[in-house]
């Protein structure tokens, strides 16, 4: 009878905890099935720090295992290396990535029509548009090369479009999206609104917004790494994935304009740090500038000719505040580097121009300002020291009183010692000679002296 009671208690114990078990379980796994979507955002021209940003976000989207990464895009277009980079880390994702051009009246121009047909899944908001993806020589051709090692202008430029043809029409091809228009877009710089896009295959949704977007996938099989995958976004949660602080500086100093504008700065630091030493300050900000905007210059398209026109203009505007030349080599100097500016960011890159008015402005606000700093420290060299003996001998006192011999003169907001050889009527202006002491040794100032000091 105690045997069957304990079994009895045993079976009744067990047959209450193993409900609770069974829902803990069934309830356990439920953060598991989140759909977790790393979003990222490209804006503005495709550069260096844009390609570093996408590649930094599909590793991170690798490390947390996501279900899906979504890139949206409004770019205008951009150099064309880091451009392969991104659709390189695109097609070689494990991680489906997803390419949605957005808000209402974003485009995907240029490079970013290889990224969207690069991606697994591509999409657009109503009005909005890609295209217009025909290559862009980055620097022009090289002038010193012999004549039978040059290739001609046609020959290259029908090299550039053929490997832009072949290109797009790979990615197209690769997610079975319409690869005769991709070619237009290339050759003829054919453009089409979301709506066209649709309708021709180029794209495989139009969604108004990122919720609508996540909808439509819902169900939506895409094949990855060689199988195919069923999304279920019912469930997505979405995670924004910001670019490191490396990142975001690469991407400030990269723009043609602050580039522009920390070369000026080192250029005047270091100039300044050369006719005041010791300032420090000045020379290790002008370093500090230099150096950055020497970074960026390997990493956007110059031409050196430009920058060789800037160093000029500032060379001129330099020489005019120390000879002045009544404005010819001031105006010769801004004209240089205007000339200069536009000519080393004359790129039909997009998002790597330069404003003309930025670039004038700029000019005329340094020049200014180097005029007037030149000639601030010509003015503190010819005043010679305000310290010291040195301030003192050869400054311009006024007697206190009538003396001859030993008495008192006003100098510098001080009453002293003097001693003049020559007889002193009391407010006469006289002139240290030299230093006793702590006694000036004065002399009556004549209208020679005075006209000198003048």
């Amino acid at each position: 009878m105690k045997v069957c009671d304990r079994s009895t208690g045993r079976t009744v114990l067990l047959s209450a905890i193993l409900p609770m078990l069974l829902v803990f379980l069934w309830g356990a796994p439920t953060s598991a099935n989140t759909f977790t979507v790393i979003e990222l955002n490209i804006e503005g021209g495709i550069g260096v720090a844009t390609a570093d940003y996408v590649h930094s976000g599909i590793e991170h989207a690798v490390e947390v295992g996501a279900d899906l990464v979504i890139i949206t895009m409004d770019t205008p277009g951009g150099l064309m290396k880091p451009m392969r980079e991104i659709v390189q880390d695109v097609l070689n994702s494990p991680v489906p990535v997803a390419a949605y051009v957005t808000p209402a009246g974003a485009r995907a121009d240029s490079a970013g029509t290889y990224i969207l047909l690069s991606a697994h899944i591509a999409a657009m908001a109503p009005t909005t548009h890609l295209g217009a993806a025909t290559p862009v020589p980055l620097i022009g051709r090289d002038q010193d090369k012999d004549a039978d090692e040059s290739e001609s202008a046609p020959t290259m430029d029908l090299k550039m479009m053929n490997d832009a043809v072949s290109y797009i029409r790979g990615l197209a091809e690769r997610h079975d999206r319409n690869a005769d228009w991709a070619e237009k877009a290339v050759t003829e710089a054919a453009t089409l609104t979301a709506a066209e896009a649709l309708e021709n295959n180029v794209i495989d949704f139009v969604a108004k917004d990122r919720e609508e977007f996540l909808q439509l996938l819902d169900g939506h099989e895409i094949e990855v790494a060689g199988e195919t995958r069923t999304l279920s976004t019912e469930t997505a949660e979405v995670v924004v994935f910001e670019p490191d602080w490396r990142i975001r500086l690469l991407a400030v100093i990269s723009n043609p304009e602050i580039v522009l504008v920390l070369g000026l700065i080192g250029l005047y630091g270091l100039m300044y740090e050369g006719w005041n030493p010791g300032a420090i300050v000045p020379g290790v900000v002008g370093i500090i500038c230099l150096l950055l905007a020497a970074y960026a210059l390997q990493v956007i398209p110059v031409n050196f000719a430009g920058l060789a026109l800037i160093l000029i203009g500032v060379a001129l505007i330099v020489a005019e505040a120390y000879a002045p030349s009544f404005g010819a080599l001031g105006i010769g100097g801004i004209a240089a580097f205007v000339f200069g500016a536009i000519i080393m960011f004359d790129s039909d890159i997009p998002g790597f121009g330069i404003s003309y008015a930025f670039v004038i402005g700029i000019a005329l606000v340094f020049a200014v300002l180097v005029v007037w700093l030149v000639g601030f420290l010509l003015k503190l060299r010819r005043r010679g020291a305000v310290s010291g003996t040195e301030s003192i001998i050869g400054g311009i006192a006024t007697a206190v009183e009538d003396f001859t011999g030993d008495g008192k003169v006003w100098l510098e907001g001080e009453a002293w010692h003097a001693h003049s050889a020559l007889p002193l009527t009391k407010n006469q202006q006289v002139v240290v000679r030299t230093m006793d002491g702590l006694t000036l040794v004065v002399e009556p100032l004549t209208d020679a002296q005075e006209g000198d000091d003048r």
